[in-house]
């Protein structure tokens, strides 16, 4: 096992996902990367006003850098299409600053909540990491509750995708349950897997509503990358340490749930030994429907399940 580092530089920062990007690193199975990202919006200052006026890290190509600052790609020795890239999350250090743009443009949330017309707002937030709290200038305190929005791999077509939706090869989820003791599981498209990350947030509720969370740098993320051959994927899952977590991706919200739901059903299938009708039976008393993110587009759903849970329906075997 080994470490390595990536911080942002030209070199390792882009703004798509793209299957023929060479690999910016490539690690073996097992190693450790730690990284610091820019803020989504590429910016390395805090905005100064209460619009969002920091200057962008330059230089910016319009065609690869158009969507959230990633630091990547990293390849996977081993790593092949079919197989499952398992991304340890051991540690996650937001910046000293986080902002959050609020109303003001044109966007579906923004028009349902009557938020277009009006000038624009930036709440610009003070993140203290070690004392575990965001605080505004309005002197609106939140508790800090770092994660990363954006994990993810390019899928197998040839040309690039924006960052902004999720998809079966995860992406921008921002499920604010990936912190660190949780691990993200993916199914892996091309080979290597080009794994990229950023858009930090210093703390995000489930649905993400604005648009925005506490949008900021991140000072360190260590995760931890293994490659299964035993744990086939169509679709992002992940374990943190309480909960199984299972996830479906549409422009439908309603879709979306039932794809999470779908693939709950199959988890509690491989877990427990239940065929799909007692599965979903047992869901409806023991399964947990959560609103990932409305505002990417693409929505998000995630389904849950507790450790304790899956544990005492094996009749008190381990959840492993």
């Amino acid at each position: 096992m080994a470490d390595h580092t990536i911080t942002p530089e030209r070199a390792s920062l882009h703004g798509n996902f793209d299957a023929s990007r060479a690999p910016f690193l490539t690690i073996d199975p097992g190693d450790r990367v730690t990284m610091s990202t820019l803020e989504a919006g590429w910016r390395r200052d805090a905005p100064s006003g209460d619009t969002d006026d920091a200057p962008p890290f330059v230089p910016r190509d319009p065609k690869t850098d158009g969507g959230h600052a990633l630091c990547g790609p990293i390849a996977i020795r081993g790593a092949q299409p079919g197989m499952t890239l398992a991304v340890g999350i051991e540690e996650v250090v937001p910046g000293t600053w986080g902002a959050t743009p609020v109303g003001g443009w044109d966007s579906p949330f923004n028009r349902r909540l009557r938020l277009t017309d009006v000038p624009g707002l930036t709440m610009r937030w003070t993140v203290d990491a070690a004392a575990g709290i965001c605080r505004d200038q309005f002197g609106h305190e939140v508790p800090t509750h770092p994660f990363l929005g954006v994990m993810g791999m390019p899928p197998a077509s040839a040309a690039p995708v924006p960052t902004s939706p999720p998809r079966a090869q995860g992406g921008n989820l921002d499920c604010q349950e990936l912190t660190a003791g949780s691990t993200l599981y993916l199914p892996i498209a091309v080979e290597g897997g080009l794994f990229s990350a950023g858009d930090g947030h210093a703390a995000q509720s489930d649905g993400e509503i604005c648009g925005t969370a506490i949008e900021c740098p991140m000072d360190r993320v260590t995760l931890r990358f293994d490659v299964l051959t035993d744990m086939p994927l169509t679709t992002p899952r992940a374990r943190t340490p309480t909960h199984w977590l299972t996830f479906g991706f549409n422009e439908d919200l309603d879709e979306a749930v039932w794809a999470a739901m779908d693939d709950m059903l199959s988890l509690m299938g491989e877990r427990l030994g239940l065929d799909r009708q007692r599965a979903l039976g047992l869901a409806s008393m023991v399964v947990d429907l959560r609103v990932t993110q409305m505002v990417n587009g693409v929505k998000g759903a995630h389904a849950m399940i507790s450790h304790e849970t899956v544990a005492r329906l094996a009749g008190g075997r381990a959840a492993d």
